[in-house]
């Protein structure tokens, strides 16, 4: 049965408290970390050979070959798992957010797309289209992964599945971030506590609680203006990770990532973006996936909320993607659909 959209409403998009922007700083700070001394060296060593993990031989089904960071330009699925105690369904957790980028070897340029948790997406493990954010609860990163090459006709070459966690403890590690924060406010915590932060306005120095509430927080404004937030927080983050005064935080940085993140990456590729984050010309786009908001009936014939796509903006986004990593234009992009989805939500 084709896609039926029934409702169309002017609600904000709905997104998770998690903001995923905030991740790709994590593997320039340990990039960088690896260029310092031979301990930091081997704790960075270990800390990716205990982090691997891939189910696709190495390489993405859109590929001709294995890519070489060094050399290539290359993609990165950034996926975001709230794995606390209240959320966490071990193997069986949606994921929280994803971003994908793409890296630009030459013009050592970022891409970063973010792609809402409920984009209503075909997701193939299963065989029918819904919220983009399941595909990991069916198949974990390879149908995460297989789901956003199906939508946008990207190779994804490499992912990065992470824990919020992470995000506050590099943050915590490097002793908080410098942040000018234009209004006073009180959000929740990671915990989920109403109110348990409250920052008020001026420059000054964030923790990671307070940080990823700066970044969450649509109180006083909306979607636009948060999302300028998460790119103030990622530049904060490598500011001061590219400081001397971090040096001596590496180790502690390492820990954090290694605790909370997956990745198909090995110790040599990820040594290969130490140029990205050390060649002080980094350039960071970000882009989000244009839509609307849309209820959808699923198999019980119940309306279900979705992040409907907008497709001529999907072929434009996917365009631009493509150029990005020196890719011929796609002949044809589609926002598959199969079956609706049973009765999910």
């Amino acid at each position: 049965m084709g896609r039926q959209q029934i409702k169309v409403s002017n609600k904000k998009i709905r997104n998770r408290r998690i903001f995923w922007f905030l991740i790709f700083p994590i593997l320039l700070v340990a990039a960088g970390a690896i260029s310092y001394g031979v301990h930091i060296y081997t704790k960075a060593e270990d800390m990716m050979a205990n982090s691997y993990q891939d189910d696709r031989d190495g390489k993405s089904d859109l590929r001709d070959k294995k890519v070489d960071p060094k050399i290539d330009n290359v993609s990165i699925l950034f996926i975001g798992i709230d794995e606390s105690a209240k959320r966490s369904q071990g193997e069986n957790t949606r994921s929280d957010a994803l971003l994908l980028a793409t890296l630009n070897e030459k013009q050592k340029s970022v891409n970063l797309l973010s792609i809402p948790r409920d984009t209503y997406a075909y997701i193939d493990e299963v065989g029918y289209s819904t919220k983009i954010n399941h595909a990991h609860k069916f198949g974990g990163p390879k149908a995460t992964i297989e789901t956003v090459e199906n939508l946008l006709d990207i190779p994804v070459d490499y992912y990065v599945r992470v824990d919020f966690e992470a995000f506050m403890e590099i943050i915590d590690a490097l002793g908080g971030v410098e942040i000018d924060v234009p209004f006073a406010f009180s959000e929740q915590d990671s915990k989920d506590r109403a109110n348990a932060i409250s920052l008020e306005a001026g420059l000054q120095t964030l923790d990671g609680e307070e940080a990823l509430a700066f970044a969450r927080t649509r109180k006083m404004d909306n979607d636009i203006e948060r999302g300028k937030r998460q790119q103030e927080v990622i530049k904060a983050i490598a500011k001061k990770a590219a400081s001397g005064t971090a040096i001596p935080k590496f180790g502690q940085i390492i820990d954090a990532i290694g605790n909370n993140m997956k990745t198909n990456m090995t110790f040599d590729e990820i040594k290969a973006f130490a140029d990205y984050g050390i060649s002080g010309n980094l350039s960071i786009n970000t882009m989000t996936l244009d839509g609307y908001d849309a209820y959808i009936p699923n198999s019980a014939g119940n309306n279900v909320y979705y992040w409907q796509l907008d497709e001529e903006a999907l072929t434009e986004t996917t365009l631009a993607l493509r150029q990005h990593l020196g890719l011929e234009p796609a002949t044809d992009v589609t926002n598959n659909v199969a079956e609706p989805a049973p009765n999910e939500e």
